[in-house]
């Protein structure tokens, strides 16, 4: 378990950042209760069409694991999981995303596996380095869905998975 939440989980030290760091006009933000964390607003694709929200730096080993597993409540929309190394590609540090969607008003446990990571910079997607878990440093979630209006999705917990043990 990375983290389920609860007043004995790590504080991960969630922060914002919109599109409006490239000039758009998306807003978001997030409320964390006892046991999920809360992230909402409203996209607007005239600009950049995105909005997110990211943990402080952190380190965390889950080499030992076959991917991430999210239990969500969405709305119907896709969202980004968003992992951080210190992978660079051209000397700047990159992030590697993987999509996953949401069925609107229901819990999911969704299982994302390392594979389905693929690196970009900016929103661009490279051909590499490869995501190596053993080294991650950040998590986050994004929407840029390229849709307009208001998203809301509700986080309960983030963990490993292996697939012996599923």
């Amino acid at each position: 378990m990375v983290t389920d939440f609860s007043s004995e989980s790590p504080d991960l030290g969630w922060y914002v950042q919109n599109d409006n760091v490239m000039g758009g006009r998306s807003e978001g933000g997030f409320e964390q209760g006892e046991g999920e964390l809360i992230f909402a607003g409203s996209t607007n694709t005239n600009g950049g069409g995105f909005s997110s929200i990211r943990t402080r730096p952190f380190e965390l080993d889950l080499s030992n694991f076959d991917g991430i597993q999210l239990r969500v409540k969405g709305d119907g929309r896709s969202y980004i999981w968003q992992l951080q190394t210190n992978a660079l590609w051209r000397g700047r540090r990159i992030s590697y995303w993987a999509d996953f969607d949401t069925t609107a008003g229901e819990w999911s446990t969704l299982n994302i596996p390392f594979s389905n990571f693929f690196p970009q910079f900016r929103g661009y997607k490279l051909d590499g380095p490869e995501l190596d878990p053993g080294q991650i440093t950040e998590y986050g979630v994004y929407i840029y869905d390229k849709k307009d209006g208001p998203f809301e999705l509700h986080l309960d917990s983030v963990q490993g998975y292996s697939v012996a043990t599923q």
